[in-house]
């Protein structure tokens, strides 16, 4: 199913080359002021990436990226009723990719969406399945941060990249990029983000788990192939991966739980990290089956593709946090 939530509920529709892409999103208080400056800095973000100096591993597919409101807005005001938020899509280049239904793409949806959807997927620009769809996701994550908001809750949500290409010196970083981008190949990078200011006691144990929310959101964005709460848990003993209580309020003297304990919020800022693969859609050559010869093939692939699609995460792991909190919190 393509919604996520029980109190604040996000529907994603539409594909990458079709005319529009969007969301509605329900459980969105009346009330709030709401309008296109709202959403102009996150859907940048999710655009460019938050370091200028890495910009040459982006796309070079640029959209407006222009939020139409349909329902639930009157007066730059929301209603109460479902807010349905449209985004043209305008830059498509669909003929890069009508070879790929007889010759799928390695690691892209290609094949195993033929095979759920008997051959009626849009594969143009990867459908349904393509980054394009985390714009949606971003405008969600606006919307909840919103609503939090308006009820009360006073939040920090801050994401960033610690590394790319499991290197975790920034410095080091364009050089990475740029030769993988001159090899015609691809990198992969982890995101970590931080929400502070959520209380404790939020959450539920098992399978409504705060960790479960989260996680059942993180898996839903493209690329996402890893995530991890706290520190990396494995590598320590009890001794020095226990979180000492420090004060009455819980705090705790490290936070290597990443701020959940048994599901629930222990007060302590809510962190995780997202592993990100490498963009699947590279131009260097490869070898792949293709269905209609009966053969392995090479394959060369055109188009405009990332070079490192971690690049444009942060913001996306930032709604990932606010989306799931909303729910849980609303």
């Amino acid at each position: 199913m393509n919604t996520y939530g029980k109190n604040f509920t996000v529907t994603i529709f539409g594909e990458s080359h079709g005319p529009f892409i969007g969301v509605v999103i329900d459980g969105v208080k009346p009330g709030i002021s709401l309008s296109e400056e709202d959403f102009r800095k996150d859907l940048q973000r999710r655009k460019a990436g938050d370091i200028p100096s890495l910009a040459e591993g982006v796309t070079a597919r640029q959209e407006e990226d222009i939020p139409i409101f349909i329902s639930g807005l009157l007066d730059g005001i929301t209603t109460g009723a479902p807010l349905a938020i449209l985004f043209e899509n305008r830059h498509q280049i669909s003929k890069d990719y009508s070879a790929f239904k007889d010759q799928p793409r390695p690691s892209h949806a290609d094949f195993a969406a033929c095979a759920k959807f008997n051959g009626f997927n849009d594969i143009r620009g990867g459908g349904m399945f393509s980054g394009r769809m985390t714009l949606p996701f971003v405008a969600a994550g606006v919307v909840a941060r919103k609503t939090l908001e308006k009820a009360g809750f006073s939040l920090g949500f801050k994401a960033e990249i610690s590394s790319i290409a499991g290197e975790k010196d920034a410095g080091k970083w364009k050089e990475i990029i740029h030769g993988a981008k001159a090899d015609g190949d691809s990198v992969g990078g982890e995101i970590i983000c931080k929400t502070t200011g959520v209380p404790a006691g939020k959450g539920s144990p098992f399978f409504d788990s705060l960790e479960s929310q989260i996680a059942h959101l993180a898996f839903s964005v493209p690329g996402v192939k890893g995530l991890r709460f706290g520190d990396a848990a494995s590598s320590l003993k009890g001794s020095e991966f226990n979180d000492a209580i420090i004060d009455k309020d819980g705090t705790t003297a490290t936070n290597h739980s990443g701020g959940i304990n048994g599901g629930i919020s222990n007060g302590n800022p809510i962190v995780f990290t997202l592993q990100i693969r490498p963009a699947a859609s590279i131009a260097k050559t490869q070898k792949t089956f293709n269905f209609k010869s009966g053969s392995i093939e090479e394959l060369s692939i055109g188009g405009r593709h990332d070079a490192c699609i971690a690049l444009r995460c942060p913001v996306i792991a930032e709604a990932v946090a606010a989306i799931a909190l909303a729910d849980i919190l609303l």
